[in-house]
């Protein structure tokens, strides 16, 4: 099968959208997202940045009505009744509410860190620094307490940040990075390009566990040592079972990937106990080539762009600064 142009992708966007609004009336970005980048045929899942355009698209061409609520955008049919998309919003936004608030996305964001640090303590040659002391002592109705790993190592520090653990597979250490939400980590997300400056701060690999991590991201940061590892989950609290159920319902917010509890499954077991120390003497090879574009791109005095462009001609094995020709004859060439 012939691969999709980029024409083609928008197209399935636009006529998706339309579908999946048409009969749920009203939704969010992110259920859009599960529902158009994360579900269906493969052939007809189009991944967030496209979609994003596309949405834009349907919006500039008032096919779309975009509003905020100030707990997000919701985004519904330009021909939509107005009663029916206020009966519509007024079963979402409760669940929408309770699930971004920040205590509850703080509470949220620990449960997949106890799931890597259950996972990570089942690989016992990781050696991990950073740990949770009363897992036995109440259940995840509230906060854990938790031991974070050294911001400081030896002359290195990043100050009052911390990274989520600390990890060494045959000497070499990993800084690694947690994050439960429901966005794609896009290279030039804050997320990422924190978690990277943090572990080369202290003179780390730099780790990132995420729900979800788009083929542009591996192919940008892997080849520069960044290890990246999708759960393709998003953990709730066990304690939260009937929100977690009103999230997952096709009929609400549509996140069919939920599941609840803090225990780590196999893939993740997998991925710490198998493939980071298997991929260790690599990744670090791989960063120290890579760190003086790593470095820069991480602290925001690069560009995405720029990044991205360099990376590109390195790999061409051309001048990196730009892509004119060398030579001035090659600047004549043609004319």
């Amino acid at each position: 099968m012939a691969q999709q142009t980029r024409k083609e992708r928008e197209q399935i966007a636009r006529k998706r959208i339309a579908s999946i609004l048409g009969r749920s009336t009203v939704a969010g970005m992110r259920t859009l997202e599960q529902k158009i980048s994360d579900a269906g045929p493969n052939n007809q899942r189009v991944q967030p940045h496209i979609l994003t355009a596309a949405r834009n698209q349907m919006t500039k061409a008032g096919q779309l009505v975009r509003f905020d609520d100030g707990g997000g955008s919701w985004y519904h049919l330009a021909e939509e009744e107005p009663q029916r998309v206020q009966e519509r919003l007024a079963v979402l936004q409760p669940i929408i509410k309770k699930f971004s608030h920040q205590k509850y996305t703080t509470r949220m964001g620990q449960t997949l860190e106890i799931a890597c640090y259950r996972a990570l303590s089942e690989a016992e040659e990781l050696r991990p620094l950073g740990s949770f002391r009363d897992l036995n002592d109440h259940n995840d109705s509230q906060m854990y307490s938790k031991e974070e790993p050294p911001s400081t190592i030896g002359k290195r520090s990043i100050g009052n940040e911390s990274l989520d653990f600390i990890a060494f597979a045959g000497g070499i250490p990993f800084g690694i990075e947690v994050k439960n939400i429901r966005e794609w980590l896009y290279p030039d997300r804050d997320e990422v390009r924190d978690a990277i400056r943090k572990s080369l701060a202290l003179d780390l690999v730099p780790v990132i566990v995420a729900r979800r991590i788009p083929y542009v991201t591996y192919r940008l940061l892997t080849g520069l040592g960044v290890v990246l590892h999708q759960t393709y989950n998003q953990l709730l609290p066990a304690a939260d079972q009937d929100l977690a159920a009103k999230v997952r319902d096709k009929n609400l917010l549509g996140y069919h990937d939920v599941r609840i509890g803090n225990a780590p499954d196999n893939r993740l077991v997998h991925f710490f106990k198998n493939n980071l120390p298997a991929l260790a003497d690599q990744s670090l090879s791989k960063l120290k080539a890579g760190k003086d574009l790593l470095e820069p791109f991480a602290s925001g005095e690069m560009t995405y762009k720029e990044f991205a462009a360099r990376i590109r001609r390195r790999e061409q094995g051309v001048n990196e600064d730009n892509d004119w020709p060398d030579k001035e004859e090659d600047l004549n060439d043609g004319k």
